[in-house]
């Protein structure tokens, strides 16, 4: 299938040439993970899930982000699971960078190509298998869904990259656009992935200061990030991990389009301690 190139982790393990030096950094405010040291030294494998291999870029941490965990999965050939998601109040979100899927549900089989996006309600029962001739690197994100009394859980749903027109935002002729795999005012869904897209040169105008935590993971292209206090370079394959009000904006740096994969957590009232 033509259409865009998605970076995914490189894996494998660096020379020891390589000199030590690298970009990452784990702030009180943000964590940035470079492609560079997604090497497979830090994969896990997974319960019940076969030929695969996980990067866990982002859990649940007290005082950081709280709300999401978000893998890039790598699945050989033939490789997958009948038994997923080990949580039933688990939604989940998977974004397909390389590679070919069949996602099952209800007897149901769903086929899934590059830049293949799919919405999983909580207890689906879903199951997943590589049924491609290359390995299958795709991003799965988890949340434990919050019900509302008097709204219904979203259905499962699947679509792609290709064939959702991005949505210009207010006053910027395209230069800054979003694909929403989801209507923004569908309160059934408590979080929205999506793919943000920049021209080159384009740019995130002020500094966003927010409530929602961030997973942003960096498609294609490059831009120079600003995370709390701090300008970051970033390219494709990159990760950056914000937590709730870390300010942010980016210039689009070229000579391509920059975008990334956005996870955000929405339409939901923050939770109230009790004593």
């Amino acid at each position: 299938m033509a259409g865009p190139q998605y970076v995914a982790p490189p894996g494998g393990h660096p020379p020891q040439t390589d000199l030590l030096t690298g970009r990452a950094v784990f702030t009180e405010a943000y964590a940035f993970i470079p492609r560079g040291v997604m090497r497979e030294i830090v994969t896990s494998y997974l319960p019940h899930w076969q030929r695969t291999i996980a990067w866990i870029i982002a859990r649940p941490l007290s005082g950081f982000s709280e709300t999401f965990t978000q893998y890039v999965m790598d699945v050989s050939p033939g490789g997958g699971s009948d038994r997923p998601e080990p949580d039933a109040e688990a939604e989940g979100v998977i974004f397909l960078m390389d590679g070919e899927l069949t996602v099952t549900v209800d007897g149901a089989a769903h086929r899934m190509l590059k830049g293949g996006w799919a919405f999983l309600p909580p207890g689906s029962g879903w199951t997943l298998r590589n049924t491609g001739t290359v390995p299958a690197k795709f991003h799965w994100i988890r949340k434990i869904y919050e019900k509302v009394d008097g709204i219904d859980m979203p259905p499962l749903q699947f679509s792609n990259d290709q064939d959702v027109v991005p949505l210009s935002m207010p006053g910027t002729a395209g230069k800054w656009a979003t694909t929403r795999f989801v209507d923004p005012e569908d309160l059934r869904h408590d979080m929205h992935v999506n793919i943000v897209t920049f021209e080159p040169g384009a740019i995130i105008p002020f500094m966003e200061t927010h409530v929602m935590e961030h997973g942003l993971y960096v498609l294609e292209g490059k831009a120079v990030y600003k995370l709390n206090q701090d300008w970051v370079e970033v390219e494709a394959g990159d990760f950056m991990w914000l937590r709730a009000f870390c300010p942010q904006a980016c210039y689009a740096g070229g000579p391509g389009k920059f975008r990334y994969l956005l996870y955000k957590d929405v339409n939901r009232h923050p939770k109230l301690w009790r004593r």
